[in-house]
């Protein structure tokens, strides 16, 4: 047997947990914002592993330093001083944030996430009640994704996303999202953090407004909470600025107390981040918030590897070299612009930041189309699947939005294939029965 290349498609569902409801393609090589499956089929892949290619597919520049790296020095030990986590490091606290602070390294955004969780419960150790017990409650908002291990699953304020798993870790707080009076009811002498994302991905891009963003700041002072931005899938330039926050409110108007970061560090390979503020931990205290975390309090085996590393520091390098925050910010009103001067039925509205893109779909004109209903699926996956077969990968977003989430460098021509392809499968979709 050649175990390297032997393959049957029937081991997938022999050998696989069926956790992934998973569309029925098996891609095989990808180039730029196109992939190819295993029959031969050519895509326009504007789901990039769900904002995880922002360069798109096997970028040179990306794959050159990851082989480059494989052949010198694959994993060693967080024992030791890795170089690549001190250059990475720099470039996201003075390029990305621009606020002094720190980062860890990690593998996934949901271990990020977990971090900012474990600096949030130590805060409130360090920075108890009256009576000495720890604050503990984190508020967390209605439509969020934080992630699938326990501690990120319980934040996720997603009944759906805890089902079957209870009882979920304590402390988390379930608010509205952007309804300010209700999160000034819900802090209480025990709530140390709010943890949000400026622009919720999963649940269809849904930005947080600039109100409610205020509101969160002044809150935080207020009562000395830590702000917690999960910008695993908005941040490192996507939006059209280094940090999605700044979608919102340009500037150093906001400035967060920690924030996480996954998918587009790394091109795909499994890198995640998160940054603390360097600001000061107590009066009474030496310490730096960013330095809370001290020896023994959190680590991973693997997380910052100089594997890792070396494609976080290559993606990092093209996005801010070849200035791609400002290219997505562009392209994305030139998208969203084209779209909404279709005036499609089919497409009740569009939010868009550079290239995170929110199509939301008229749910109710869809779901009286006889073949949507014999389907019996929901309108975003049956409209993800029909873009499917037309050659566009998109993702599904909560019932009735497809999400864009193409590279960041795309063209302009590969925008319009991708228009092009996206208006004559809505307009299909419209003529059905």
């Amino acid at each position: 047997m050649d175990r390297i290349n032997d393959f049957e498609p029937a081991w997938m569902d022999q050998y696989v947990m069926p956790n992934y409801g998973r569309f029925q393609i098996w891609p095989e090589r990808g180039e730029g914002p196109y992939l190819w499956d295993t029959s031969g089929k050519k895509y326009l892949d504007f789901a990039g592993g769900v904002a995880v290619c922002p360069l798109g597919h096997a970028h040179p520049e990306v794959a050159d330093a990851i082989a480059a790296q494989a052949h010198k020095l694959i994993h060693v030990s967080n024992w030791y001083c890795i170089k690549g986590q001190a250059q990475l490091a720099r470039i996201l606290v003075e390029e990305i944030v621009r606020i002094p602070g720190k980062c860890f390294f990690s593998n996934s955004g949901a271990e990020a996430n977990e971090g900012m969780i474990k600096l949030a419960r130590k805060y409130g150790v360090n920075k108890p009640l009256a009576d000495g017990s720890p604050r503990y409650e984190i508020i967390t908002f209605t439509g969020s994704f934080h992630g699938r291990t326990f501690g990120a699953m319980s934040a996720t304020a997603q009944e759906k996303i805890h089902g079957g798993f209870g009882p979920i870790v304590p402390g988390f707080v379930y608010v509205p999202f952007n309804d300010a009076e209700a999160l000034k009811k819900a802090i209480t002498e025990k709530t140390v953090a709010i943890l949000f994302e400026p622009m919720q991905g999963e649940s269809g891009v849904n930005p947080v407004t600039p109100d409610f963003l205020r509101t969160v700041k002044a809150s935080c002072e207020k009562h000395d909470l830590l702000m917690l931005l999960d910008e695993v899938q908005c941040g490192l330039g996507r939006t059209g600025e280094t940090c999605g926050w700044r979608s919102i409110i340009p500037g150093d108007e906001i400035q967060p107390d920690a924030i996480s970061w996954a998918k587009s560090i790394g091109s795909g390979f499994p890198l995640g981040s998160f940054w603390i503020k360097d600001r000061d931990l107590a009066e009474n205290d030496a310490r730096k918030l960013c330095d809370l975390l001290g020896p023994g309090t959190h680590g991973t085996t693997y997380g910052g590897s100089p594997l890792a590393c070396a494609a976080g520091l290559a993606t990092l390098n093209v996005i801010l070299r070849d200035d791609l925050t400002a290219r997505s910010a562009t392209l994305g009103r030139q998208i969203a612009g084209e779209v909404a001067s279709w005036k499609l039925p089919l497409i009740s509205d569009i939010r868009a930041f550079g290239m995170m893109i929110g199509f939301e779909l008229n749910e109710d004109l869809l779901m009286e189309k006889e073949d949507v209903k014999a389907s019996g699926k929901i309108a975003s996956i049956y409209v993800a699947k029909a873009m499917l077969d037309a050659g566009l990968l998109v993702v599904p977003a909560g019932p009735k939005v497809v999400r864009w989430l193409p590279p960041m460098n795309l063209t302009d021509a590969q925008a319009a294939e991708a228009l092009g392809i996206f208006k004559a499968t809505l307009e299909n979709l419209a003529e059905l029965a």
